[in-house]
């Protein structure tokens, strides 16, 4: 096996030899979502580097990687060694490494990045950025596929339905809504890139993508069929005559620019810049007309119906149950269990449950310091023991037939400390006091963070996440657009809606000590309408005790008490009938009032 520098070393003569000055590797592939599989990981292949989100430049004589707050800490461990370098601007928002390439790259310079990875709402980005600057730009440079001598190859699962029992709706009604849409909008097509976007709409799941049900395609939709590029043999033959009965044609995966570039110049099609290439962008026939905006099928799934929502209900209580068997397990073993062993038993107690498929992303399971790291991952290198004082995160989610689950709690082994306990519970005050909201229709996602972040930054604290993401169904555990976060971008503007499933997890990381996070999953609906407009709240849906002994009572005001002990009443309520005797009595003492 080579080593990373090697690694290194390999692409730069092949940018020697293609004359090229900067080469540009984002950490997404094809369908620019954030799970991609072991075929386009090729950050964690050049550098070691694991993360979710990442963008790699390499020049003769430099290779970064910029990523976010959240692996800050995680990146600058795996890159040791790799030649490569993490760079932390001090002013993120203003500076990223597109900054880094117009400050440093010089006149006449070639730029290329394998344009089949890089949106086209990044790429003009770049036009505008380097507009003055006399460079160029070389969109379809690969030269990932000649160095990487053992590629994992294009994943290949088979594709399976998605029942409307658990869904709610069949793929008929769906591709109704979408068309019905699109004629409203005066759209011919529209083109589907994301993966989830296409599962929903023709209610089919695959197992193309680690943790997420997905099957690599693409699609564009007209008014009287649906063309879908998937490799053939992955849909089985009574899938395929179910999909030929609706009018769903299949064909092959590589040919979907070649398609596109033979729609009608005269014709409309919608597009989502921010997920669709500038390979498929550039195939888009000239004089087309273009519409951009979020696409239909992702802002229809975002409003969970009422057949979803009691299956997601369903599926809490089941997650629940595992969860509290989980942690009544932890309380009883501490002496002999390790970070990788936690996450091992919480998968085997989730598959006891009915209809559950696997993990809805890796579990994270951080003891002490590692809990400090957002989005640590254990492995035989890092494993640590649990030992008999400190704090333990795990934040952990399941994929059934009847929804996704994302859940988080921290638990103290030993007696905490009282810097801990206020740690904590400012956390769970922030994760209350958004559970409790009360906000008129028409709020967006960033106009609701503060109520997270409000008493944390009353005592000089923060986190460097956003506060909540959108939930998928049996899909993605981040999915969008809505979320809830400080930032500016497209999602934490969307309008939170009755039926949208949002997580809630403010957090504090004290680095080298220790990370403390509480989230559960909420389900926006309407409370009221009057005089004033209509009025939404949350209901909180996941089902897990909060652990007491971390919390400072004489921190919690009348609200968050009351909250709290009705939260644990329902929490009792709901999984001790399904409990053991010794699991029902220890979850009573865990539920008891404040």
């Amino acid at each position: 096996m080579i080593s990373f520098i090697e690694k290194l070393a390999l692409l730069r003569a092949s940018m020697k030899e293609n004359k090229i000055d900067a080469y540009i590797i984002p950490s997404t592939d094809p369908h620019l979502g954030e799970y991609v599989p072991d075929h386009w990981r090729i950050i964690t292949w050049l550098t070691g580097f694991t993360g979710s989100s990442a963008t790699l430049v390499v020049t003769d004589s430099f290779a970064g990687l910029w990523t976010d707050s959240r692996y800050f800490i995680q990146a600058e461990n795996q890159l040791v060694g790799s030649g490569f370098e993490l760079i932390v601007d001090i002013y993120p928002d203003k500076s990223d490494f597109i900054d880094w390439l117009h400050d440093n790259i010089k006149p006449k310079s070639k730029i290329s990045f394998d344009g089949k990875t890089i949106a086209i709402s990044l790429m003009r980005r770049f036009d505008k950025v380097f507009e003055k600057k006399n460079v160029s730009f070389d969109t379809e440079s690969d030269l990932i596929s000649e160095i990487w001598a053992e590629r994992p190859p294009m994943p290949f699962s088979l594709a399976f339905d998605h029942s409307v029992e658990f869904c709610g709706k069949d793929r008929v009604a769906k591709i109704t809504e979408v068309r019905a849409k699109m004629k409203n909008q005066n759209i011919d097509y529209h083109l589907l890139t994301s993966l989830d976007d296409i599962m929903w709409l023709l209610n089919i799941r695959g197992n193309d993508v680690k943790y997420c049900p997905l099957l690599t395609t693409f699609a564009i939709v007209d008014h009287l069929q649906i063309l879908l590029f998937v490799e053939e043999n992955q849909i089985p033959f009574r899938l395929a005559m179910e999909f030929d009965k609706v009018n769903i044609i299949m064909l092959p995966y590589e040919e979907t620019e070649g398609m596109i570039s033979t729609m009608p110049a005269e014709s409309t099609i919608l597009i989502t810049p921010g997920t669709t290439s500038v390979s498929l962008f550039n195939a888009i026939p000239p004089g087309m007309k273009i519409v951009e905006d979020i696409s239909i099928p992702t802002m229809l799934k975002a409003i969970k119906n009422k057949i979803e929502i009691d299956n997601v209900c369903k599926v809490m209580v089941r997650d629940g149950i595992a969860l509290t068997k989980f942690f009544f397990w932890i309380e009883q073993n501490t002496d002999s269990i390790s970070e990788l062993s936690i996450a091992s038993k919480l998968n085997e107690l989730r598959s006891e449950q009915e209809n559950y498929l696997g993990p809805a992303f890796s579990t994270i399971a951080a003891w002490k310091e590692h809990g400090a790291l957002p989005h640590y991952s254990a492995s035989p290198a890092t494993d640590s023991v649990i030992g008999e004082e400190g704090i333990l995160l795990v934040d952990s989610g399941g994929q059934y037939f009847g929804g996704t689950t994302d859940i988080t709690r921290t638990i103290a082994v030993g007696r905490p400390t009282a810097q801990q306990k206020k740690d904590f519970t400012l956390v769970m005050q922030g994760m209350i006091n958004l559970a409790l909201a009360k906000f008129p229709a028409g709020t967006k996602g960033n106009q609701l963070d503060i109520l997270a972040r409000k008493v944390l930054w009353e005592n000089g604290l923060n986190y460097g996440h956003g506060t909540g993401h959108g939930v998928g169904f049996y899909l993605n555990v981040h999915e969008g657009p809505q979320n809830i976060g400080s930032g500016a971008g497209i999602d934490s503007k969307t309008v939170i809606e009755p039926g949208m499933l949002i997580s809630d997890e403010p957090a504090i990381y004290r680095e080298g000590e220790y990370g403390i996070r509480t989230e559960n999953l909420i389900l926006c609906y309407e409370d009221e309408e009057t005089e004033f407009g209509k009025f939404l709240k949350f209901d909180t849906l996941s089902l897990c005790y909060i652990d007491k002994s971390l919390i400072d009572i004489s921190l919690l005001g009348r609200s968050e008490r009351d909250w709290l002990n009705s939260y644990h009443d329902e929490v009792f309520e709901k999984l001790s009938p399904f409990l053991s005797p010794e699991e029902k009595l220890w979850l009573k003492d865990k539920t008891a009032e404040l």
